[in-house]
């Protein structure tokens, strides 16, 4: 195929590019093409992957054949999942992953060809200067003005009228969304005092590190683990519209007989 021809960026610029045209064309799949990307993840079909190429070019595929690949692969399957959830909750799932596979993809290239400290903080700024594919997708993107305006004052004025509600979600921290802020309704457990001697001794399941009162937990309801968000790729904003959170090591167990 002609849009995944290689390539092989060798500046920070160069990188760069390369991530914004790849970047380009996944939220084009996920925004302007979404009825023939959705199409296109029949979950009848094998283990697809959404690539984005540098031209701004998008494709749903199969995962390459050789191992290890020439690049770092995407998320595998995500037609799997398309008719078991929501649309939207399932684009934004996509959007998640593919936030992750481009900056896998730009660090490999860094890696590959020797960027320093310098060099990789650099990439890393220009990147994070642009609205990740989830915020775009879910319409953060266009609130950020108004959320960092906001976010000085947000921690000091978190919700604790809802504690009883919110534990039965089993969130551990006040979700700082924008719903919180439009509905108030926060789906932390309220007291910072109570969190941290709850779960001060608790371990995160994936990373093995303990509890802190300014970082997003969430709870497998099969295993009944505790997870930091980001070790589990789960934001707040995620996890208001999972009605119940399997970790990855659950998920995986259940996906195959």
């Amino acid at each position: 195929m002609d849009a995944a021809a290689p390539y092989n960026p060798r500046t920070v610029e160069e990188v760069f590019r390369d991530f914004k045209g790849r970047r380009a064309a996944l939220i084009k799949a996920l925004t302007s093409d979404v009825e023939e990307f959705y199409q296109q993840c029949d979950p009848e079909k094998e283990n697809l992957c959404l690539y984005g190429f540098p031209n701004e070019l998008w494709e749903v595929n199969l995962p390459a054949e050789e191992v290890p690949p020439e690049l770092p692969e995407p998320a595998l399957g995500i037609n799997f999942a398309r008719d078991g959830m929501q649309e939207k909750d399932w684009l934004s799932l996509v959007a998640v992953h593919s936030d992750a596979w481009l900056l896998a993809v730009a660090f490999y290239f860094g890696a590959r060809f020797g960027f320093d400290k310098a060099d990789r903080k650099r990439l890393f700024n220009m990147i994070n200067d642009l609205p990740t594919i989830f915020e775009v997708v879910t319409g953060m993107a266009k609130k950020q003005g108004k959320e960092k305006s906001s976010v000085s004052n947000h921690s000091s004025n978190k919700s604790k009228s809802n504690s009883k509600r919110s534990s039965e979600s089993k969130y551990s921290k006040a979700m700082q969304s924008k719903d919180e802020d439009d509905e108030g309704v926060g789906l932390g457990l309220g007291l910072e005092e109570e969190d941290e001697e709850e779960h001060g001794e608790t371990l995160c399941g994936a990373c093995g590190e303990s509890y802190a009162a300014d970082e997003f937990w969430i709870c497998c309801d099969i295993c009944e683990k505790w997870f930091h968000g980001k070790c589990v790729k789960i934001t707040p904003a995620r996890a208001e519209h999972i009605k119940q959170y399997k970790c990855p090591t659950c998920s995986n167990k259940r996906a195959r007989p």
